[in-house]
């Protein structure tokens, strides 16, 4: 089929899908294969919404609106930008959100726990105050303050850029509940304390961070880069969240494949680890008591890091 045979929706997304699969593109921003995303690429092209009926497949294009929909299809194939970035625009959380190289796209499996209203973890205790350390485009942030409008949820990142695109994310959503601010992890958080906190921190390691495919090269590397084993960050989490919790305070925090590495280095620590639609994901939940308990041996290995 040449590109003058496509003459429908259909017809653009079954030839994108194709070609994306011949290419050899790497998925995993937001999409996991070839068809949605060219499905996504397609219907943005045209201006359409992302949840189209199927019924409008067979609707006709017109040269100029091909035009602009291969224009796409080339681009994610020739640049390997993640579809997100050549949209400007992800969903998470049912929420659709500004993305771009500022910080990673929103693609956490956290997302299936804010819509969940974090239970039974939470075990139907109130929160009044939450945070989203590590915030990127406060897609985890946003997302809980919007889904409730009665807690306070802080969102920090050390990037200035992530954090401009939190704040324009914030006005996209109209999020009245929410607060950004710049921060180390907690270390301009003093006398701060939350009922709640979430963490999709960098954990990938050094060594999967320079063998990433080259979609992941458009992205900001402070994101994903997190040491030898992924734990730089999260055994700083573990060390210094006791002073941030309430007194049956929740630390969620995803690790991906980090997992192994943590669950062989503190054995001992009572890690609940989530079960997704989708299966395991590399989240777990933990009590403030049982960071509290374990607090000399998290900080040994926390230090030891530098």
């Amino acid at each position: 089929m040449t590109t003058q045979q496509l003459q429908t929706i259909i017809d653009l997304i079954r030839y994108g899908a194709s070609r994306f699969n011949a290419a050899g593109l790497t998925f995993g921003h937001s999409y996991d294969n070839a068809l949605d995303e060219a499905t996504h690429l397609t219907l943005h092209a045209l201006h359409l919404p992302h949840d189209l009926s199927p019924v409008y497949g067979q609707a006709r294009v017109t040269e100029a609106e091909k035009e602009d929909v291969l224009e796409l299809f080339i681009r994610r194939i020739e640049e390997r930008t993640p579809v997100a970035y050549l949209t400007g625009e992800a969903w998470f959380a049912g929420l659709s959100f500004k993305s771009d190289p500022r910080a990673l796209v929103p693609r956490s499996p956290i997302a299936e726990l804010i819509e969940g209203g974090f239970e039974p973890w939470l075990g139907g205790r109130d929160v009044h105050r939450a945070l989203d350390l590590c915030t990127g485009s406060g897609c985890i942030a946003l997302a809980m303050a919007h889904y409730n409008p009665e807690w306070h949820v802080d969102g920090v990142d050390l990037s200035d850029d992530a954090l401009a695109l939190a704040a324009e994310n914030e006005k996209r959503l109209l999020v009245r509940n929410a607060r950004f601010l710049k921060s180390d992890l907690f270390s301009a958080l003093q006398g701060e304390h939350y009922d709640l906190i979430v963490s999709n921190p960098p954990y990938v390691t050094n060594a999967e961070t320079d063998a990433l495919p080259r979609e992941y090269a458009h992205e900001p590397e402070l994101g994903l880069r997190a040491g030898d084993d992924g734990l730089d960050l999260v055994l700083r989490i573990l060390r210094d969240a006791p002073l941030h919790l309430t007194d049956d305070g929740v630390l969620v925090c995803e690790v991906g494949e980090a997992e192994h590495a943590l669950t062989a280095l503190l054995p001992e620590l009572p890690l609940m680890w989530v079960e997704f639609k989708v299966g395991q994901m590399g989240v777990f939940v933990v009590e403030r008591h049982d960071l509290v308990t374990h607090n000399a041996r998290i900080r040994v290995l926390a230090d030891a890091r530098g």
